[in-house]
């Protein structure tokens, strides 16, 4: 996974590399100096470029990306609240930027649907087991074949370890809707596995 190359830094003889993200912050918002906010990009550029990659499934689209949304998280910095993690509030940056570029690509709103806000249908309860146990090859494969929408919400719980509070706030909806998509989002994706992998099933 590259990095774009107009970023990259050396980070392993880097001072600032054992400074928390807070500590940076700080430094940078009280003396202005790029080197700090540079050391916040060489920490988190990747991450958001995977995500991006995974979501908008087009290299130089995840590039652009990427710089769309550090420029943004430069341009608000000082907003920055410590509510929660700087990591969560930098991934809701970049899962609002792409679920929001998708909805304008496709000219609709129906990534995170409001299906979950009518009486639902009885969904079977997929345990959380059933994805951690997945082989990491066969899961990204999985996620590849089921709707974006449900692909951003598994990965905001599974891989950036989210709490159903800090996904509902950045998808602006309920609690109780965001657990429904994620009981749906689950099934589906366990629906696919046994389509894609029918020889092994446990």
């Amino acid at each position: 996974m590259k990095t774009p190359s107009s970023y990259r830094g050396k980070s392993s003889t880097n001072p600032l590399a054992k400074k928390t993200d807070s500590e940076i912050i700080k430094l940078y918002l009280t003396t202005q100096r790029t080197d700090y906010f540079s050391a916040l990009y060489r920490r988190y550029s990747n991450k958001v470029f995977s995500k991006c990659i995974s979501l908008l499934k087009d290299e130089a689209l995840a590039q652009d990306a990427t710089q769309e949304i550090f420029t943004k998280i430069f341009l608000n910095l000082a907003k920055f609240s410590e509510r929660s993690k700087f990591s969560t509030w930098v991934y809701s940056i970049t899962y609002n930027y792409c679920i929001d570029f998708l909805r304008k690509r496709k000219k609709k709103n129906a990534l995170f649907s409001d299906e979950m806000e009518n009486p639902p249908d009885i969904v079977e309860e997929v345990p959380d087991s059933a994805l951690l146990e997945m082989e990491v090859v066969r899961l990204k494969k999985v996620l590849e074949h089921i709707p974006t929408g449900d692909k951003a919400i598994l990965l905001m719980k599974y891989q950036d370890d989210m709490s159903i509070k800090e996904i509902a706030a950045i998808l602006e909806k309920s609690e109780s809707a965001i657990k429904m998509k994620i009981k749906r989002a689950k099934h589906k994706a366990q629906i696919v596995y046994r389509d894609i992998f029918p020889n092994n099933l446990n």
